[in-house]
């Protein structure tokens, strides 16, 4: 048995054919869903990719992997402690250690793993190909690449993964390339309200995030427009502190105190441009 895993990083289900997209997107896509099986009803346990990815792989939930975020300590699996076994629970229980018990050699050709620091998710590949961009690198890169690693294995037994990015921004399509669309308009309930809804009703790590792929700041750029707040209970006196996590220093930061009898303020410190701002109360 073979199986070969196409990964495509970002891509909407219904902007398929298959799933009724009425552009003409995906026309090898929409062949192997009618030559073989559509699923209709199937739902993602954890997102986004980095924890997707890990369960997946692993074969549990994010909660159970401690993988549940893209950064901070939530994006790094529980510590195993004494009962780790030789090579570790992702290895051992995961789904490509699986794969290999039935006599399937294992390979991948993805930087996601580098991408994300995940290393964890490398377990049980005997092959790992990192394209080398760190999921800049478009599909006239990476497919070549796998299509001359079956021509070389495809005798063998294999679970092959081969991960797509190119739905993903920033959209590197060459402009040579032009739009295949321009006669094709969009769906009548995309709206300029709907896209607004969309741009705005997420956090950083959204359609608006411009990291790399923007000159300007994006700190600067995003968070220039969040004003943010920080507590203040009963509980705390002047020359106590408040620590408050946030990507960056906003334009603006405002106090919220339950003490409403007394003139609440407090004065901002921060160690790094990332790190969390620590902000010393007074009160008269």
């Amino acid at each position: 048995m073979n199986v070969l895993y196409i990964d495509i990083d970002s891509l909407r289900r219904d902007h398929l054919g298959c799933y009724g997209y009425h552009r003409d997107t995906s026309p090898n896509i929409d062949q192997l869903a009618a030559e073989g099986i559509r699923f209709d009803n199937v739902y993602v346990s954890d997102v986004p990719c980095h924890p997707s990815r890990t369960a997946l792989w692993s074969g549990r939930h994010g909660f159970r992997t401690g993988v549940v975020n893209h950064g901070g300590l939530a994006c790094e699996p529980f510590r195993e402690g004494r009962e780790r076994a030789w090579a570790g629970t992702f290895y051992e229980e995961g789904w490509l250690k699986q794969l290999r018990d039935l006599g399937l050699y294992t390979a991948t050709f993805s930087s996601f793993g580098e991408r994300h620091g995940c290393w964890h998710w490398y377990a049980g590949f005997n092959e790992v190909h990192n394209c080398g961009k760190g999921g800049m690198e478009t599909a006239d890169e990476i497919i070549p690449q796998a299509i001359d690693w079956l021509k070389r294995n495809g005798e063998r037994g294999f679970f092959l993964h081969v991960n797509i990015w190119d739905p993903h921004t920033p959209y590197r399509t060459p402009s040579e390339w032009g739009n295949p669309f321009a006669d094709a308009p969009i769906a009548g309930w995309i709206t300029d309200d709907v896209m607004r809804k969309s741009w705005n009703g997420f956090g950083p790590h959204s359609p608006q995030e411009p990291t790399g792929f923007s000159g300007h700041n994006w700190h600067a750029n995003y968070l220039e427009r969040q004003p943010a707040s920080i507590p203040i209970s009963r509980r705390q006196r002047p020359g106590s502190t408040v620590t408050m996590r946030v990507c960056a220093m906003p334009t603006t930061i405002s106090a919220i105190s339950s003490q409403r009898s007394k003139n609440w303020g407090f004065t901002t410190r921060r160690s790094s441009s990332s790190g969390p701002i620590t902000a010393k109360i007074w009160a008269s």
